[in-house]
């Protein structure tokens, strides 16, 4: 038995690979870039020392969750909406959630050469939306400081990120509530047990992740998940 060729990427594919990673290099250049030209202008450079301890302190943190992140989320966003939502920042707040509810309006499923398109319209979109809304903000800061400020709204601040994937959460677990049950009652327990993990909550994500596939096998391989084809396949086996 032949083994399959592997698909070679196609000139968009890439395109998209080459340009991505040019654009990362770079934004991780100006990232250190402005430090060091700090440091370079006042004569002042952190000790050596400190500068480890601090990077030790939370530098593996941020790589685990980097990590997991390409993980979880680059199957979500495509190749293209992947290279531009790391590159622009704030994935888990407005990258992802815009995406997926695009995707969600148009139909279209990830992973999918149309899904990739909204996908990247959707990130990109977000990204200037964002740059825009930042900008006025700085403006006019001195106004709106007593506003964001306010312990009257303070609560709603404070939900914004719970509310916004709850309402995603709500769409995507009434689709398939088989499949949604398992990793959202062992989340809903495990914070529960232990409060302080929801700090670490982008850490558990790809866990939520791999129950949801262990599910989906064991309710695959018993017949109890898919179309009418794929359950009379089951029967006659």
């Amino acid at each position: 038995m032949s083994l399959k060729k592997a698909v070679p990427f196609s000139e968009y594919e890439s395109s998209v690979h080459v340009y991505g990673r040019i654009w990362m290099a770079l934004a991780l250049l100006l990232m250190i870039a402005a430090p060091v030209a700090m440091c370079v202008y006042f004569d002042a450079w952190p000790d050596g020392v400190y500068l480890l301890k601090g990077l030790l302190g939370v530098a593996p943190m941020f790589w685990t969750v980097g990590i997991i992140e390409v993980l979880t989320y680059a199957p979500m966003l495509g190749t293209s909406g992947t290279y531009l939502a790391f590159v622009t920042g704030n994935l888990t707040n407005l990258k992802v959630p815009c995406a997926l509810n695009a995707m969600e309006a148009a139909k279209i499923k990830p992973g999918t050469e149309e899904g990739e398109a909204i996908s990247t319209i959707a990130v990109a979109s977000s990204s200037i939306v964002t740059t825009l809304v930042i900008a006025l903000g700085v403006l006019g800061l001195n106004f709106l400081q007593p506003v964001l400020e306010s312990p009257t709204l303070k609560p709603a601040f404070d939900n914004i990120l719970p509310a916004l994937f709850g309402a995603l959460g709500a769409v995507f677990v009434s689709k398939n509530l088989k499949l949604a049950v398992a990793p959202l009652v062992f989340m809903v327990v495990l914070f529960l047990l232990v409060p302080g993990l929801s700090k670490s909550v982008g850490i558990l994500v790809p866990v939520g992740a791999l129950i949801a596939i262990g599910v989906a096998r064991i309710l695959y391989k018993k017949g109890l998940l898919g179309g009418k084809d794929e359950k009379a396949a089951h029967a006659d086996a």
